[in-house]
């Protein structure tokens, strides 16, 4: 008697606001819990990025959708480095005088129902910068993974590491140059430059090439002590090269059967262990010495620190214009841990990641 009477001003409470609401036009709705038989409804996901401001071209800049002017830009879209993507993707559009000549093609590992609860990352793309029209491709992982040998970072294993071998393979036939980039890149100045490079009559690749570096270390004692094998780099001056940023030509790449002559060394790898770090070192067996050379301000490369500690570096002396976060450290995982290095907030200006708490603050 005495719980039913300390009830009784509860239901009256109750009783007096459901006849407010009525009054006043309020609905009130009653809030059914689930049953202990019953998962709890999922909570709608937040948005985590920022949609990024509507670029547009200058005056100078031919039409929109012409093919004079356009600039083909090839970047793999991975759950894993969308937060890297959407700060390149950004940099991009908002340093060149010509945003909308910027067509965008994506290299996807597997289509969004695939991804085993990831976030999507197409959609993220699409709603993050809705005045695009990105063309998406599939890539394929079954195509090379039997190819790919261990290396020293797992990040470096991943079959999307080796779409960019693909790419004359994978994007349509009316793309005939194109600009690869990594994720982990934010372009400081106009692309269009990097773009309009003179490749020459027969250059298949253009990148900034860095002959000072210790060329031997990217291959293993076996490969330098056979001499069948070193001799792929006989009567050429073979110099590293970063595969991260790269222009391509990639009619002449499908004409010279470079997809094929890469696969080849692959498969060397994976009977001899002849190098050890992921895709870049079949690029150098089959390109190094004979590519397009590009101003080093254009591959502001190792941010990242190397590839096993990820220790903080500086810039190089000179001119920038593209930084390159390569190595073990990424800026935005470094920054959110609170442990950023002084190149990192370089970077900072063009995340365009919302976290949750910041979503409900606003």
């Amino acid at each position: 008697m005495a719980r039913a009477c300390r009830m009784a001003p509860l239901l009256v409470l109750a009783l007096l606001l459901l006849v407010a609401a009525a009054a006043s036009g309020i609905r009130v709705d009653v809030i059914r819990l689930p049953s202990s038989s019953s998962a709890p409804p999922p909570l709608p996901p937040s948005p985590a990025f920022r949609e990024a401001p509507a670029f547009r071209n200058g005056d100078e800049c031919p039409t929109r959708g012409s093919p004079d002017g356009r600039v083909d830009v090839a970047m793999t879209l991975d759950a894993n480095y969308l937060r890297g993507t959407m700060a390149a993707v950004f940099s991009i559009l908002q340093n060149t005088a010509c945003p909308e000549n910027v067509a965008f093609h994506f290299l996807a590992a597997a289509a969004s129902a695939d991804n085993g609860g990831d976030p999507d990352p197409l959609a993220a793309i699409r709603a993050t910068f809705p005045y695009l029209a990105p063309s998406v491709h599939r890539f394929d992982p079954s195509r090379v993974r039997g190819r790919i040998s261990r290396s020293v970072r797992h990040a470096l294993d991943q079959p999307l590491n080796y779409a960019r071998i693909y790419l004359a393979d994978t994007l349509p036939t009316n793309v005939r140059r194109v600009i690869y980039l990594d994720s982990d890149v934010v372009v400081v100045d106009d692309v269009r430059k990097l773009w309009s490079v003179d490749l020459g009559a027969r250059h298949v690749v253009a990148a900034p090439e860095y002959c000072h570096a210790n060329f031997t270390k990217y291959f293993t004692d076996a490969f330098w002590s056979d001499g069948d094998l070193s001799a792929a780099f006989r009567g050429r001056r073979p110099c590293y090269f970063n595969t991260g940023v790269m222009v391509m030509d990639v009619a002449r790449w499908r004409r010279g059967g470079y997809t094929r002559r890469v696969e080849e060394w692959m498969a060397v790898q994976k009977r001899k262990r002849i190098y050890h770090l992921g895709s870049l070192p079949p690029f150098l067996l089959v390109l190094a010495g004979d590519i397009r050379p590009v101003d080093h301000r254009w591959n502001q490369h190792g941010l990242g620190g190397d590839n096993i500690e990820g220790r903080c570096r500086s810039l190089h002396p000179g001119p920038i214009s593209l930084l390159h976060w390569s190595g073990k450290g990424k800026p935005w995982l470094r920054l959110d841990a609170r442990k950023p290095c002084t190149v990192d907030y370089l970077w900072a200006p063009y995340d365009l990641y919302k976290a949750a708490a910041t979503a409900l603050e606003e």
